[in-house]
């Protein structure tokens, strides 16, 4: 029977059993979809981050595709990050993805950097929305792809939130970041979110890498600074240093491997 190797990461990790775990499964060719999906699946973790080596490619090392158990996604910055870790031979590896170009992980003095496109939103209301997400959002925000963002007025008020992830559900693949100016449990962070993507397959996200390419220019713009500490506050939690430079986002983080071993499909 054909194995397939297997690696469990844990993402934007200080310690074990934080962060966002990610399987990462580097293949040496594609698979079909509907098997890529169904591994996923199996996994039944956040991400299932596929790779394949590119020799011909003169501007990546690997291909990368990510999968929920549900879906897959255009863009994932813990199974990128983690795939780093378990790929990477030198200073940094860089990814080609489908949807959101090269991707590169380096090493850095936190553990690594990763390299993301910096989006950016438009207010608009969302009030379908907001209302499965609950709470009492100041603001909300859009990005075609099915990207929103929620502004609340502290931290006390993102952490008390308690969706009802059969309505944002049936409202489609949509990621939801609730966001406030606020420090994170060490009191050591600019700002803090919750991500949840039930429409994806995932309701609560413990540790969002994609979401603060988002975060990171709108909190950029409303600080003043391009430098922000970031805590994610799931009940794994994770922290993420965050920096703006020009069109990109530059995330920081560590990973812990946590599991290896092979996959019989």
């Amino acid at each position: 029977m054909t194995s397939l190797p297997f690696v469990q990461v844990d993402a934007f990790a200080d310690a074990p059993f934080t962060g966002n775990p990610a399987a990462v499964m580097p293949l040496g060719q594609w698979l079909a979809d509907d098997v890529l999906q169904a591994i996923a699946a199996e996994n039944n973790l956040s991400e299932t981050a596929f790779t394949v080596p590119t020799p011909d490619d003169p501007d990546a090392d690997y291909a990368l595709r990510w999968f929920t158990p549900a879906v897959e996604v255009k863009l994932c910055g813990h199974a990128t990050l983690a795939s780093g870790h378990v790929l990477m031979e030198r200073d940094s590896v860089r990814f080609r993805t489908r949807h959101a170009g090269i991707l590169t992980v380096s090493r850095a003095e936190e553990g690594y950097a990763l390299s993301l496109p910096a989006w950016t939103m438009e207010p608009r209301p969302l009030p379908d929305l907001a209302a499965g997400l609950g709470g009492a959002p100041l603001e909300s925000h859009w990005r075609e792809g099915g990207y929103s963002l929620f502004l609340f007025p502290d931290a006390a008020a993102v952490r008390a939130l308690s969706p009802d992830f059969a309505r944002l559900k049936a409202l489609g693949d949509i990621m939801l970041i609730a966001t406030a100016a606020g420090a994170g449990p060490d009191g050591d962070s600019d700002i803090v979110s919750r991500v949840f993507v039930p429409g994806g397959g995932v309701d609560e996200d413990p540790v969002t890498g994609s979401a603060h390419g988002l975060l990171t220019p709108f909190w950029a713009e409303r600080l003043g600074r391009k430098r922000i500490s970031a805590y994610q506050a799931s009940a794994r939690g994770g922290r993420i240093g965050c920096a703006l430079e020009g069109d990109r986002v530059i995330l920081t983080g560590a990973c812990r491997t946590m599991i290896e071993g092979r996959f019989f499909p």
